[in-house]
């Protein structure tokens, strides 16, 4: 069994703040690798936008390892562009940027959401999609992954199991499953038995509590066994830290002592 190696994303932890300010603030606290949902407000950001960026990352000496595709405005809902005639040529326009900052930064996972349900959804075009984007990033090595969310806050979002994210992994050659433990808990997956059956296929990993979507230790899942599990899996990448933490983001890393 090999140690796990951690990483904090920045969307949704330290958003206490400033995005610049974050990569240090994680730093401090002991991470040297983070990861982040898209930070622009658009496809195609300034390029003085995308160098700030990577300064603050250089500047407080941590990786990135994990990266989302533009995937629409979420705060307002948006969960994607890949599926939908009306937000494909945004996730198009998108692409080469965003191979081209996981490139500079040397970030190996992208991740690409599937897009909520529309009058316009077409799933042949959600895999045309996703095969560009793994046309894009082969070259530097890059992995795009396929992620389920739970539909008790995504209600319009179409892949909320393991089984049907794996089912389009399967149709898109170059893409691996993003096993999200908070949202198939939410969907009442056995993590244990997905673990056995499929780490061998988790491009990446994100975790949080159930049901509140806290750290560890502050629900009902029982992380040092899954984490336990996942360091004797094939699995071996990063897990990513990917909860809203409970009081301050710097307070809320104690769980950690006590696992794999």
């Amino acid at each position: 069994m090999t140690a796990l190696r951690y990483d904090v994303n920045l969307s949704i932890l330290f958003t206490e703040l400033p995005l610049l300010q974050r990569p240090a603030a994680a730093a401090a606290c002991g991470f040297d690798a983070v990861e982040m949902w898209w930070p622009f407000d658009g496809p195609v950001p300034a390029d003085s936008e995308l160098d700030a960026l990577a300064g603050a990352l250089d500047d407080a000496g941590v990786s990135l390892v994990g990266l989302n595709f533009d995937a629409g405005h979420m705060p307002s809902g948006d969960r994607g562009l890949l599926s939908s005639r009306s937000t494909s040529r945004r996730f198009r326009d998108n692409i080469d940027v965003t191979v081209g900052f996981a490139e500079r930064m040397g970030c190996r996972v992208l991740n690409a959401l599937y897009g909520n349900t529309s009058d316009d959804t077409e799933h042949d075009l959600a895999l045309e999609n996703l095969a560009l984007a793994v046309t894009a990033a082969r070259p530097i090595g890059a992995t795009v992954v396929i992620e389920a969310l739970n539909s008790h806050e995504n209600t319009r979002y179409p892949l909320t199991s393991s089984k049907a994210a794996l089912e389009v992994v399967d149709q898109v050659p170059g893409t691996a499953f993003l096993a999200d433990f908070y949202h198939l808990a939410r969907m009442g997956e056995d993590l244990p038995a997905l673990i056995a059956s499929s780490a061998g296929r988790f491009g990446h990993v994100q975790i949080a509590d159930v049901p509140g979507r806290g750290q560890p230790g502050t629900g009902e899942l029982d992380y040092a066994e899954l984490l336990t599990l996942l360091a004797a899996s094939p699995y071996d990448g990063p897990v990513g830290l990917e909860y809203k933490p409970v009081g301050p983001s710097a307070d809320s890393f104690g769980w950690l002592e006590d696992m794999p």
